[in-house]
């Protein structure tokens, strides 16, 4: 059979085949993401801010961002609109800044506006707060005006118990009552100080004072990883120029502008 040249595409059957191209490649894609985003199955826990999901993955849990808003341990309640999805968000933003420092966390992936893909945490029963500036209940506390900068970081442990509205309490309470192991405190505490060392350099270029704020720790195989979510929630933000609060506090104390302050933050940290 004599050879014959094959005939050039024409340019109709060149894009026909780059259409069918495409389209493959999205399915393509499409399926992955439904492979990789695991089936969300009974809820486990449900707190104030949040609910947990256990997966098919024993390792691994999906945290439900809500828009429920409490303070003084629920003894006020509301609603602050998209809260869920502006702590998801900035959650994430965090935990991967952190993250790129080698700060291990249990955040694996945003899923969705209100979803992120964690690990499974034994959550250590004691809250962490870092402090850099006199607020909330330092200030009330001792007697201090609001608004002082103190000249190092103060760690301060808190159990966690709503029932007993989070009592401050020493290290030694925590390793005297098995809450935590004394090696398991050190750790938090570098860790805590490192995380305030991240996030005021990243927020003090972005015009924000970072007051104080609360983490909490869980183990995972042994290792002791931050846990729970870093936000408006949990974080005292002030303006740099004005000290307008950015965070829970305009919940807490009636300021008024919640949702704005929430979405203000989120557009600084993510610009």
């Amino acid at each position: 059979m004599p050879w014959r040249a094959r005939r050039p595409l024409t340019t109709l059957r060149l894009v026909a085949r780059q259409i069918e191209w495409l389209r493959y490649s999205s399915w393509c894609e499409a399926r992955a993401a439904v492979e990789s985003t695991p089936q969300k199955l009974e809820m486990f826990y449900e707190g104030k801010a949040k609910k947990l999901y256990a997966t098919a993955d024993p390792d691994l849990v999906i945290c439900y961002f809500k828009d429920d808003a409490t303070a003084f341990n629920a003894k006020k309640r509301g609603t602050i609109e998209d809260k869920g999805v502006v702590n998801n968000r900035m959650s994430e933003l965090f935990f991967g800044l952190l993250a790129r420092t080698g700060l291990k966390t249990h955040f694996v992936r945003r899923l969705n506006d209100r979803e992120m893909l964690c690990k499974r945490l034994q959550i250590i029963p004691v809250e962490t707060v870092v402090r850099n500036i006199v607020a909330g209940s330092m200030a009330k506390r001792l007697g201090l005006e609001e608004g002082r900068e103190l000249s190092f970081p103060v760690v301060e442990y808190y159990y966690k118990s709503d029932p007993l509205d989070d009592p401050l309490i020493y290290p030694e309470h925590a390793i005297l009552f098995g809450w935590a192991a004394a090696p398991e405190l050190e750790t938090i505490r570098s860790l805590a100080l490192k995380v305030n060392e991240v996030l005021r350099r990243f927020l003090d270029e972005r015009g924000i004072i970072l007051v104080d704020f609360k983490l909490e720790f869980g183990r995972h195989h042994g290792e002791i990883l931050l846990g729970d979510e870093i936000c408006p929630d949990t974080c005292r933000f002030w303006d740099k120029a004005s000290r307008k609060k950015l965070d829970k506090d305009r919940f807490r104390r009636d300021l008024g502008d919640v949702e704005e302050a929430y979405q203000e933050m989120l557009r600084r940290v993510e610009d």
